[in-house]
């Protein structure tokens, strides 16, 4: 009896241990995700296209912005200050040249603000160009004439003056500004350049232009097409300018400015939006007929934040980047849903790659993609990503946009076949 149980047990031990084990199941992780959406941009205060089609129906500026912004008033203030405009961020090199064979670009060092009285260390005369790169922590700069090129002294910061601008007599001209493969125009004010010390790259140049705001930055402000209607025109020159003042005198370290000449404030383009073939000076004309009109609460220019086009409706700063501004609202914004006017952000359809959704979520992988909330205007509130590993990262509808690059927080998920 005992030798049979033995080997009974012997049998359920060999049994036991034949058997397969189970695999555990692996979670497929997708190449890419599908979204479905309407409007481009956070969708915070004037809708652009809604402005436009208003401006169609008669409206004019004041009721376009009254419209978008909540409890404000029009008022005149004075916007003749300087403002320091960041044309250049994080460079390892840029160039400064003229086309012009009577042109005579000076160079200072240090920031000489508005002084008159200053000797510069060059002074460079017909078409040439100047050049700028970081040595350890200074600015290098050197000129080159004629193919042939001369080196200076290097400094922390530099200074660049060119005829033509409020500071020296002589004939009207401009300078061009290379950088990042890209090249602008510039006609006013005069430009620095600093080195900076950025924590992941080190030091880099932040090149800036100071241009009076009332005119000679708002001039170079291109958020809005220039042949558009007469009084949308005139709500973003009240809207560019209020937003403006809102940041003038509020200097940035980072950036050796007070506002960045791109989208994360306004874009600068400089003496190209004025001189634009046809219709620049339909926009120049709307700055000048509004000269000094600001949108104000309780006295204050507000943070005049604009946008391109939205899902239906206009969306709450608390609700896309967690802080109240009294002054925004949802309201709703049939111009954005134009066919006509807006015929490429009505609906559009995105896939986004595996990779651009882990990083936005600093996540290993995503499996899964899940909208938990959604904001009264339409917008995503919160999307939540699970990896494979079952670990769960939320952001809010507006910070994936804005990580993913994505045209707007108005949208939904769309199931991809893989």
């Amino acid at each position: 009896m005992r030798m049979y149980k033995k080997l009974l047990t012997l049998v359920v031990l060999f049994t036991t241990l034949s058997l397969p084990v189970q695999a555990q199941e692996i979670p497929t992780i997708p190449t890419e995700f599908a979204l479905h959406g309407a409007g481009y941009g956070h969708g915070v205060g004037m809708s652009q296209m809604g402005a436009r089609a208003m401006a169609l129906a008669g409206q004019n500026s004041e009721q376009i912005l009254k419209y978008f912004y909540k409890n404000v008033e029009i008022e005149t203030r004075d916007d003749t200050q300087i403002l320091r405009v960041n044309i250049g961020h994080l460079l390892s090199n840029m160039k400064i040249s003229t086309s012009s064979n009577e042109a005579s670009v000076q160079l200072f060092t240090g920031e000489i603000g508005d002084q008159v009285d200053v000797t510069p260390v060059a002074v460079i005369t017909g078409k040439a160009a100047l050049n700028f790169s970081v040595l350890g922590v200074n600015v290098l700069p050197s000129a080159t004439i004629a193919k042939k090129t001369s080196n200076y002294a290097k400094s922390r910061s530099f200074t660049i003056r060119w005829s033509g601008t409020r500071y020296l007599d002589g004939f009207d001209t401009f300078i061009s500004v290379n950088h990042s493969g890209a090249t602008r125009k510039y006609r006013y004010g005069q430009i620095q350049v600093r080195s900076v010390k950025d924590k992941a790259l080190g030091y880099r140049l932040e090149v800036t232009n100071s241009v009076r705001l009332s005119d000679e930055y708002l001039w170079g402000v291109s958020e809005m097409p220039s042949f558009w209607p007469t009084a949308a025109l005139e709500a973003q020159a009240i809207a560019s300018r209020t937003y403006a003042l809102s940041k003038a005198g509020k200097y940035r370290s980072a950036c050796n400015c007070d506002i960045y000449g791109e989208i994360s404030d306004q874009v600068f383009l400089g003496y190209a939006k004025e001189i634009e073939p046809k219709y620049g000076t339909m926009w120049k004309t709307a700055v000048t007929r509004t000269s000094g009109l600001t949108i104000t609460q309780a006295g204050v220019p507000i943070s005049a934040y604009f946008f391109s086009s939205s899902g239906g409706k206009t969306e709450l700063a608390v609700n896309a980047w967690g802080s109240e501004r009294a002054f925004t609202q949802i309201v709703e914004d049939p111009g954005s849903l134009d066919l006509v006017l807006n015929p490429r952000f009505v609906s559009w359809n995105r896939t986004i790659s595996q990779a651009i959704v882990a990083t936005a979520f600093a996540l290993p992988d995503v499996v899964t993609l899940e909208v938990i909330s959604r904001n009264e205007s339409g917008t995503v509130g919160q999307i939540v990503a699970t990896s494979s590993t079952g670990i769960q990262m939320a952001l809010r509808g507006e910070t994936f946009r804005s990580r993913t690059k994505i045209p707007s927080a108005y949208f939904e998920l769309v199931e991809v076949q893989n």
